[in-house]
């Protein structure tokens, strides 16, 4: 028995866009659906029930960040993530790959692992398959990820080819390593690059596993968004019908559409809280850098087609006045309104499928950007 199951509810009468629920052992979640970015345990500038409260039903945490500070161990001691971090509902985990990838000249790839440094003290680590999956079982997510080579952009076909390999070689070790079965599910990860025939051998190889769900990894990382549609299209339908899919690293409002519109179930980014530290707001009429001179007397609220907290209670002149100031509660009203912006966004969009007007709620989506 699986700890996580998918129930497909309905399928849009055009394109491939998908209405969902994810079944996990800490609730539903409808899909398709955004997951809110807690990479050390904490959707950054937010409370847990605030996380809540703007209609999140599944944050991500990171491995890499976990294992290296505080420790899994003391993770696990605590009740795993849903306890030592106070949320209730459901919990993914990455890997740890990605970050560790990201380390450049700090780490070694070899068929064991991943030697690296830390990026906190320099220390030496090894990052193995089963090394990531017992730091995944001690944090206790609802779902987590198997261990993988998240490939540069861009990348030749031959490096492509080798790092693809033996990504599905490690996620063979991570499914036999992998016990806690009916708390936890294991999802597999599609690489390729930005090649077809590869992004084919990969679900090929990797659909053999017969997991819970897949995610498609290897997008958004600095490839052309035309490019990243393309792959998508060739990617979805390679991958179980009745499981759910997920894009990994991706949450800008246009990607999401589109990622629905071709059939991917979840999503998670840092975009929605990371810009609201730097002063960025997303809204029903693009984006709105609050440093700009034209918000200092502008009492209005900041989307006048959003009613989430922030909006019903303070003003494009305030928010401007606390980022100026330095006020952390510039990020932490931001941050706020950016993910309920974007819960909003999903509701909709969940909303428009059951409806058969999926294709009409994007266009009025993409209307209002040019009001």
């Amino acid at each position: 028995m699986q700890a996580v199951s998918f129930e497909l509810i309905k399928k849009a009468a055009r394109g491939g866009a998908r209405r969902g629920r994810l079944h996990t052992p800490h609730g539903v979640v409808e899909t398709p659906a955004f997951m809110p970015v807690g990479t050390a345990g904490a959707v950054k500038a937010m409370l847990p029930e605030q996380v809540a409260e703007c209609g999140a039903e599944i944050v991500l945490s990171n491995t890499y960040h976990m294992y290296l500070r505080p420790g899994e161990l003391i993770v696990r001691d605590a009740g795993g993530l849903h306890g030592f971090m106070n949320w209730k509902r459901a919990i993914l985990t990455d890997s740890g790959g990605f970050q560790v990838f990201s380390l450049g000249a700090l780490r070694k790839i070899t068929e064991e692992g991943v030697a690296f440094r830390s990026h906190i003290d320099g220390s030496r680590h090894m990052m193995s398959p089963e090394k990531s999956i017992e730091i995944q079982n001690a944090l206790g997510a609802d779902i987590i990820m198997a261990f993988d080579e998240c490939a540069p952009y861009p990348a030749d076909r031959s490096y492509i080819e080798n790092s693809l390999a033996r990504t599905t070689r490690w996620l063979k070790r991570c499914k036999d390593f992998h016990k806690n079965t009916e708390t936890q599910s294991l999802f597999g990860i599609m690489q390729g690059g930005v090649y077809a025939d590869l992004r084919m051998r990969s679900a090929n190889e990797i659909t053999e596993t017969d997991l819970p769900g897949y995610a498609i990894g290897g997008l958004s990382v600095g490839e052309p968004k035309s490019l990243m549609y393309e792959m998508l299209e060739v990617s979805v339908p390679l991958l179980p019908e009745q499981k759910p899919r997920y894009l990994m690293g991706v949450g800008s409002p246009d990607c999401l559409f589109e990622g629905v519109e071709r059939g991917i179930d979840m999503f998670d980014c840092v975009l929605p809280t990371r810009v609201a530290r730097n002063g960025r707001a997303l809204t029903s009429q693009g984006n709105i850098n609050i440093k700009n001179a034209r918000f200092e007397r502008d009492f209005s609220a900041l989307d006048p087609n959003c009613d989430c907290y922030v909006c019903r209670n303070y003003s494009l002149a305030y928010l401007r006045h606390l980022f100026k100031s330095g006020e952390m509660l510039s990020s932490m009203l931001l941050t706020a309104h950016n993910l309920a912006f974007l819960q909003k966004l999903m509701r909709g969009m969940r909303l428009a499928i059951e409806e058969d007007r999926f294709a009409e709620y994007k266009n009025k989506y993409y209307a209002g950007l040019q009001a």
